[in-house]
């Protein structure tokens, strides 16, 4: 026969309080949390479905700010882009003008004093500032001026001039993710936008019995160009063609030369990969050199104007009284530089409807998941509730059927 200990019906009412305890403060929690569980094991499948949609939330939010800003960014872009349109037509309404033939020389030289305001004033444009505090122009240098205004002395000016604009940014190639794995660019670099007649770039190095002889690569225009050891002229021309760079890349017939021409008006960038030396060997950059453009190599023969090159022209011809000029080469390069910046305004234009496009988009998908996300992880506040009255309920009910059921000891005749 079996004793049975005393201790054992106050062991199992106090085990069955404590499990009524954990279960109300499991549902008070759900109450204050808001959410219908509180560990991964209470419901497995809507926890995974939840935290793929909490991820898939927060990426989106992600995503939206991005494009906003996108949005932002490039309407900044657009709005500089547009009011150097503007300079540019009046120029050309200046340069239409000076080309009639009937203006005195005092006259030209008025219209070059104005055509020079307007070039300090384009000068002005291509080095703006945005409101994050990085010039709008520079690519990748942000925090840098993109363009080096040289000055000098120009026949019938009165003053010291701009002769010279360079470029000495570098490449865009910052661009905001708006998806998982979807990019638009946010930059318009000052080589691009800034730029009037095709570039042409010929070495004057014979590289016929060129090779290359060790593993390596070159950038042109921000895009990787591999070689390997053995690569002759005639296959480092079929990669360069082959990768996705504006440029067309040639062989000159007579100094068997390396030849760049871009396939659209911007200013060419090449650059060696760090430890090659290919662009360097073919005589095209040289080493050393400041980042940014020009590198060139001082022997190749470099062509292809920016947009200021023409105004700086024009000006030039109207000190000069130059009528001829202006008619024909003068108002053939504005018009130019203003093709390019129309057609620059035209990318703009698209990638800011696009970034609408996508923030709408993305604006919509949110309360979707916001929804579906609430139908997996969302308490039931009304049926919580009754469970909680009921707990609490039970609860109680047993603490005071427990005080009359357990036996007496010795602390109650102590009383």
């Amino acid at each position: 026969m079996f004793r049975i200990s005393t201790n054992m019906p106050n062991d199992d009412i106090q085990y069955r309080l404590r499990r009524q305890e954990e279960a109300l403060s499991n549902i008070q929690a759900k109450i204050a949390g808001q959410t219908k569980f509180n560990n991964l094991r209470d419901d497995p499948l809507a926890a995974s479905h939840t935290v793929r949609y909490e991820s898939y939330l927060s990426r989106l939010n992600r995503f939206e700010k991005n494009a906003l800003y996108v949005k932002e960014h490039l309407n900044q872009t657009d709005a500089y882009m547009r009011q150097a349109n503007d300079v540019l037509q009046r120029i050309r309404e200046i340069a239409v003008m000076g080309a009639n033939g009937i203006y005195t020389k005092e006259d030209m030289q008025a219209m070059g004093v104005e055509v020079n305001e307007l070039l300090k004033e384009l000068a002005s444009i291509a080095n703006a500032i945005g409101p994050d505090g990085g010039a709008v122009f520079a690519g990748d240098k942000a925090f840098s001026e993109p363009f080096r205004l040289i000055e000098g002395k120009v026949d019938g000016g009165q003053e010291s001039m701009v002769v010279a604009v360079e470029y000495q940014g570098a490449g865009a190639s910052r661009r905001a993710e708006t998806g998982d794995g979807i990019y638009i660019h946010l930059d318009l670099s000052g080589g691009d936008a800034f730029w009037a007649e095709k570039m042409t770039v010929t070495s004057n190095y014979d590289a016929t019995d060129y090779q290359v002889a060790a593993q390596g690569s070159f950038f042109v225009d921000g895009v990787a160009i591999q070689v390997t050891p053995g690569d002759n002229l005639s296959s480092i021309v079929a990669k360069i063609n082959d990768s996705p760079a504006p440029v067309h890349a040639s062989i000159d017939p007579d100094k068997h030369s390396l030849v760049f021409e871009g396939a659209n008006p911007h200013l060419i960038r090449m650059e060696d990969a760090q430890g090659s030396t290919v662009l360097q060997d073919l005589g095209l950059v040289v080493p050393n050199a400041a980042q940014g453009a020009p590198n060139w190599n001082p022997s190749a023969a470099v062509s292809g104007g920016s947009v200021f090159d023409m105004v700086i022209d024009l000006r030039d011809a109207f000190y000069r009284g130059d009528a001829s000029f202006i008619g024909g080469r003068g108002i053939g390069g504005i018009d130019l530089a203003l093709n390019n910046v129309q057609t620059r305004i035209v990318d703009i234009g698209s990638r800011v409807e696009r970034a609408e496009s996508t923030w709408k988009r993305i604006n919509a998908d949110i309360p979707n998941v916001t929804a579906a996300l609430g139908r997996e992880s969302a308490l039931d506040f009304a049926t919580a509730t009754v469970d909680l009255g009921m707990m609490d309920f039970a609860h109680k009910a047993a603490l005071q059927t427990a005080s009359k059921i357990l036996p007496q000891t010795l602390l109650n005749f102590l009383r």
